[in-house]
């Protein structure tokens, strides 16, 4: 595939000094600076879910009705699908951090505005406006974090950050109960609060945004080298300052063609000649999530107002409840889509999902469900596909190229949401306004229909793509190694390989191979027998939400270097036990240095320490060396797992 813009070839090691760097105050500042924008996201769409019904109401100071709020959710999804284009484009070519600033500083007076609405024109304008910026924090930030965040620490970052999206829908639920309740403040007056409560949030990030530097990777890539090489001296300054060491060394150094941007029609070109029956995996998928979830997550409100007589002041209680039944979907069943398999989980959650919204259907028309029924039901639905939706990013991630992986979720993304996610609640805001309960038991039918499309393309073009390497699910498309064989001249790695010294070399061949040996015992535990079903979040697994479209970029580098890195926290950890001998936890985190590997590699690498016999627990609590055995023993998991 042809680059747009090449601008020659470079040789860096600040991949490798950015991901050696321990955990520090600088990475905290990037979490809360650039991560919090799936919490404004969640506060954002939730609370116009909660303050929906209010908005319909004669009092309320603005003249909408049902269908009103429908197309003013469908406007929301339309400017986020442009956003994350155009601002996805600029933010390749102008940068990450131009860019981050920019798009918080339009949703952030958007938002505002659109407190300020009295009549739906304006509504509908402020909240193209308000999606616009959040699609663009989507294509800034994923970039802007996962080029920031060491490698060893970036999957469980990403994890929690898109988790964070339902904590800001939880917020804003559980905030609409005190700002829709009329002893405290007019009709006309709570929702816009709950509109400016997102400004004062976007605010503060922005003041956090302003110390973030910008992206060292993008800077390099885009032939601006040298000052990719004093951002990184300043914060390994700073890093250096706060750990009262000196850093380890980095790795190697890495050589890449730089370039400017790679057009969305040579992506989709590459997708639809080389791969057309993933495209359409990837098509069906996003699709189908897009319409049930924009459809329902905006017009819950309105139908439980409309139709089971919940007042508006009480429905933030129910999505508060429905955004915790969605974080809880893909918590406990995201483990399964690794250990069962892609195929089957994707397909049963997709078709589990569409199964559930059915049974609604059926019971909604002949009339026999209850308020808390009809909740009931909608939460199981949603518990489901919410681990059916994560999916979706986690398949185009996974099933493309390299070198277009992160722009596919963009285009996918973009075009998914577009489809279902703007006719969605287009549909459902003009079913909810004819008020009869069986027009809407029908869109309920078409949301199931789109999920069931879903699960046949994964049953008919699925990729069985667990615990495989990315390269090997899709071949890059311009790879060193491809090229040198081209030119019938030795890999780059090869070369590396026989200019190290003897002892180098073998030692680099036992760490890989401890490594491997690691990895088998790990797949062969998650997979034996009933713990294959055991619920919990897993190593190709993602927490659902809107933002996660281009987080999954370097996924098979992540891992390796997450599996480096646990190799060589084991070795310090061994070494240090053999020098001191038995100690306790906290004496041998501090020996270790523990603390600056990140949140919770400590413990991770201490429980692998105990499995493979190279430290054990004595009775007194304390830890002392172990006879070094690789062999899992059930007897050494016992005390482990009961800490």
């Amino acid at each position: 595939m042809s680059t747009t813009a090449e601008l020659g070839v470079v040789t860096t090691k600040v991949p490798a000094r950015l991901d050696r760097l321990p955990w520090s105050r600088f990475h905290w500042r990037i979490v809360i600076g650039l991560g919090t924008v799936w919490i404004l996201d969640g506060l954002e769409v939730t609370i116009v879910g909660a303050v929906a019904a209010r908005m319909t109401e004669p009092d309320s100071g603005i003249n909408l009705t049902s269908a009103d709020i429908g197309t003013a959710a469908a406007i929301y999804v339309a400017g986020a699908c442009v956003g994350a284009l155009l601002f996805g484009r600029l933010t390749d070519r102008y940068g990450r951090k131009k860019l981050f600033m920019v798009t918080l500083g339009i949703y952030i007076v958007a938002t505002v505005a659109t407190a300020f609405a009295q009549d739906a024109w304006y509504l509908y304008l402020a909240r193209f406006v308000t999606g616009m910026g959040i699609g663009g924090e989507y294509a800034a930030i994923n970039s802007a974090i996962d080029e920031l965040i060491p490698a060893r620490n970036r999957g469980q970052v990403d994890l929690a950050i898109n988790g964070s999206y339902w904590v800001g829908s939880a917020l804003g639920s559980l905030v609409a109960v005190l700002l829709l309740n009329e002893s405290l403040l007019a009709a006309n007056l709570g929702w816009r609060l709950a509109f400016g409560l997102g400004g004062i949030l976007g605010l503060g990030i922005l003041l956090v945004r302003r110390h973030v530097p910008e992206s060292p990777r993008w800077l390099f890539i885009h032939g601006r080298e040298d000052e990719a090489e004093r951002i990184v001296d300043r914060i390994e300054a700073e890093v250096r300052q706060e750990i009262g060491r000196e850093l380890p060394e980095p790795g190697e150094a890495v050589t890449v063609r730089q370039r400017k941007v790679i057009p969305f029609r040579e992506i989709a070109g590459t997708a639809l000649r080389r791969y057309r029956r993933r495209a359409l995996l990837g098509l069906a998928l996003f699709v189908g999530q897009a319409f049930l979830y924009n459809a329902i997550v905006f017009d819950l409100g309105t139908i439980l107002n409309g139709f089971f007589d919940i007042g508006s002041g009480t429905v933030p209680y129910f999505m508060a409840l429905f955004a915790i039944a969605n974080f809880l979907g893909p918590l406990l069943l995201g483990r399964l889509f690794d250990t069962v398999g892609r195929k089957p989980m994707i397909a049963g959650t997709y078709f589990g999902s569409a199964v559930v919204a059915t049974l609604l259907a059926i019971l909604m028309i002949s009339g026999s469900l209850t308020a808390w029924w009809f909740f009931l039901l909608v939460s199981v639905t949603f518990f489901v596909a919410s681990a059916g939706a994560s999916s979706a990013y986690l398949t185009v991630s996974e099933v493309f190229p390299m070198e277009t992986r992160a722009l596919s979720i963009s285009l996918f993304f973009a075009i998914g949401t577009a489809v279902g996610g703007i006719t969605g609640p287009l549909l459902f805001g003009h079913l909810i306004q004819s008020g009869n309960a069986d027009l809407v038991a029908i869109g309920f039918l078409v949301g199931a229909a789109a999920m069931a499309l879903g699960g046949l393309a994964e049953v008919f073009f699925g990729v069985r793509a667990e615990q495989q390497s990315l390269e090997n699910i899709a071949r890059p498309l311009t790879a060193e190694e491809a090229d040198a064989a081209w030119r019938n001249e030795p890999a780059p790695q090869d070369v590396r390989d026989r200019s190290r010294p003897e002892h180098v070399r073998r030692a680099a061949e036992e760490r890989k191979q401890r490594i491997d040996d690691r990895t088998a015992r790990r797949r062969e535990r998650e997979s034996a027998g009933a713990r294959r079903y055991r619920p919990g979040t897993g190593p190709g697994s993602r927490m659902y939400s809107p933002g996660m479209a281009g987080t999954t970029g370097a996924a098979s580098r992540t891992s390796a270097m997450a599996d480096q890195s646990l190799d060589d926290e084991v070795e310090q950890i061994a070494h240090s036990l053999q020098e001191s001998g038995p100690t306790s936890r906290e004496q041998l985190e501090q020996s270790v240095g523990g603390r600056s590997w990140g949140p919770g590699r400590f413990r991770r690498a201490l429980r692998e320490s105990e499995r493979e016999h190279r430290a054990k627990v004595l009775a007194n609590g304390r830890y002392a060396p172990g006879d070094g055995s690789d062999r899992p023993d059930s007897a050494q998991e016992g005390p482990r797992d009961q800490r």
